[in-house]
C-alpha cells in the first residue's frame, strides 16, 4: 500500500511551482516539507546534471520513501530529518550558507492522510495522535483529555475556525467525563452530536475544522510557518525565490503578511496561483491549495 502512494503521488501545483522556482543547473533548493517526494523529484529533474536539492521532513515514514524515491539522485539530494522551522541551523550544520530557492507544501501529506492509524482523519476509529513527528511527547488525545473548555474552545475557533467552537468543548468535556475521548471516531461522534444539524456543512464532514485546529495545535503549525517565513531570507541568494502552498486562511494570511511585511521580500504576484479545474479533477485534496511566490531581493 506504502509502495503504490508513493508511485502514485502527484505533488500539488506542480508545474506552477516549477515556473515559479526556475530551478537551473548547478543550483541550491530546499523542499521544506518534503513528504513523499513529488516536488523534489520534480526539481531534481528540472536541472540536470548538476543542482543539489535538500528535502526537510519531520516524519520518519515520509522521509523513508522520499528517500527511496530519491535514491538514483545520489548525492544530489540530501535529507534532512528536522523541522523546516529549523531551516537556518540545518543549512548552517551542512555548511550551506546560500540557497537558490525553496518551496514549502504546508497541507498534509497524502501518507498521513490515508495511514488511518496516524489519526489524521475521520475515517474508521483509530488513536487519536495527529502527530507529524512522532518522537514528538503530545498527542491530540493528550490535548483533548487534558485541556480546559475554554482551551480546547480556543483551539477550535482559532485555529479551526469553527463557529460552533464553544458548544463542542463543552460537549467534549462532557463526554469525555463519561469515557476518555482517545480515538479519531469517537472524537468525530462528539462533534457530530454537538452540532446542530442544521450548521452541518453539506460537503465535508462536520468535524473537519475540529481535526484541522486540535492537528495545527499538536504539531505547532502556525508557529513554525511564521519562523520559517521570518528566517529563510538569511539563507536566500539574491533574487531566489520562495514558494508558499497553502491550504487554509490561516497559513495564507501569515505569508501574505510575512511577504508584505517583510522587506527582504519581493512580491512576485499580488494574487494567489490555483489548481486549475483539471489537476482539482485529478487530485480533489488540491482543491483549497493556493500558492504564493516572493523573491529575495
Amino acid at each position: 500500500m506504502a509502495q503504490e502512494q508513493q508511485e502514485v503521488h502527484v505533488p500539488v501545483l506542480r508545474d506552477a511551482v516549477l515556473n515559479s522556482l526556475g530551478p537551473r543547473p548547478g543550483g541550491i533548493y530546499v523542499d521544506a516539507t518534503l513528504g513523499l517526494g513529488g516536488h523534489a523529484e520534480a526539481i531534481l529533474r528540472a536541472m540536470p546534471p548538476v543542482g543539489r536539492l535538500i528535502g526537510f521532513e519531520w516524519d520518519a515514514d515520509a522521509a523513508r520513501m522520499a528517500a527511496q524515491r530519491l535514491a538514483g539522485y545520489g548525492e544530489r539530494f540530501e535529507l534532512v530529518r528536522a523541522s523546516y522551522a529549523d531551516l537556518v541551523p540545518e543549512l548552517d550544520r551542512l555548511g550551506v550558507t546560500g540557497i537558490d530557492g525553496l518551496i514549502a507544501d504546508l497541507g498534509v501529506s497524502s501518507l498521513q492522510l490515508d495511514l488511518l492509524e496516524r489519526g489524521f482523519s475521520f475515517r474508521g476509529d483509530h488513536p487519536l495522535d495527529m502527530r507529524m513527528d512522532r518522537s514528538r511527547p503530545m498527542t491530540a488525545a493528550m490535548l483533548v483529555a487534558d485541556l480546559s473548555e475554554q482551551a480546547l474552545a480556543d483551539i477550535f475557533y482559532y485555529y479551526g475556525e469553527e463557529r460552533q467552537a464553544r458548544r463542542i468543548a463543552r460537549f467534549l468535556v462532557q463526554a469525555r467525563e463519561e469515557e476518555p475521548v482517545a480515538t479519531t471516531g469517537r472524537l468525530a461522534a462528539v462533534v457530530a452530536a454537538a452540532v446542530p444539524r442544521k450548521h452541518h456543512p453539506p460537503k465535508v464532514h462536520v468535524a473537519t475544522k475540529v481535526f484541522q485546529g486540535l492537528r495545527i495545535a499538536v504539531n505547532g503549525e502556525l508557529e513554525n510557518v511564521t519562523r520559517l517565513l521570518a528566517e529563510a531570507p538569511v539563507v536566500m541568494l539574491p533574487g531566489a525565490r520562495i514558494c508558499m502552498i497553502t491550504f487554509h486562511s490561516l497559513e495564507d494570511r501569515i505569508v501574505k503578511q510575512a511577504f508584505a511585511g517583510n522587506p527582504a521580500y519581493a512580491v512576485v504576484s499580488r494574487r494567489p496561483v490555483l489548481p486549475t479545474g483539471g489537476e482539482i479533477g485529478h487530485n480533489p485534496r488540491a482543491r483549497s491549495a493556493k500558492l504564493r511566490v516572493a523573491a529575495r531581493r
